[in-house]
């Protein structure tokens, strides 16, 4: 493979390394952890050496929501590594199709997400307004520890049962 192929060619067998914003894999793994929808990191074609990867929901409630880019996502299973997502967005590249890594793929040794019922049983004389405050401050390190647990490196499938493994440049 070399860099002088055509972008309409260019499958995700290219793809040396994705760019992922910290916030974004938060905001991702949050959204896939507390509700019914599966939000990811997609990588759209035509692939290159080095891509961008964005928030995307492709989960029941597609299109609403903050962590949504767009409402025409596609439902797809959820799988713990990074998936590609069937049929092609253009013209100009209809062999290749978007990919989506799972947020989880990208954090290592991810800390559980705090749920409000364990902060009222660790906080059980204490009022509700400071509860609320005690869970924001949970669900804030939790965030931050997320943050700042973006691997190096990734799986991602590529389709046809192929994987590819990337450098991860983590934003922000």
């Amino acid at each position: 493979m070399t860099d002088d192929e055509s972008p309409a060619s260019a499958g995700p067998d290219r793809l040396r390394s994705i760019a992922v914003h910290r916030d974004d894999v938060a905001t991702a793994l949050e959204a896939t952890l507390r509700s019914d929808r599966e939000v990811v990191l997609r990588v759209t074609p035509p692939f290159s050496g080095r891509m961008r990867a964005r928030l995307h929901s492709v989960g029941p409630a597609s299109g609403s929501g903050p962590a949504s880019e767009s409402g025409s996502g596609a439902a797809s299973e959820s799988e713990p590594t990074a998936e590609h997502e069937g049929g092609a967005e253009s013209g100009s590249t209809a062999e290749a199709s978007p990919l989506h890594v799972d947020p989880q793929s990208l954090v290592a040794d991810a800390p559980p997400y705090p749920e409000v019922d364990q902060t009222a049983a660790d906080h059980p004389d204490t009022d509700v307004d400071t509860r609320r405050e005690r869970h924001t401050e949970a669900v804030e390190a939790w965030r931050t520890a997320v943050r700042g647990s973006v691997v190096d490196t990734v799986s991602i499938d590529a389709g046809d049962g192929e994987s590819i493994d990337v450098d991860v440049t983590a934003l922000g």
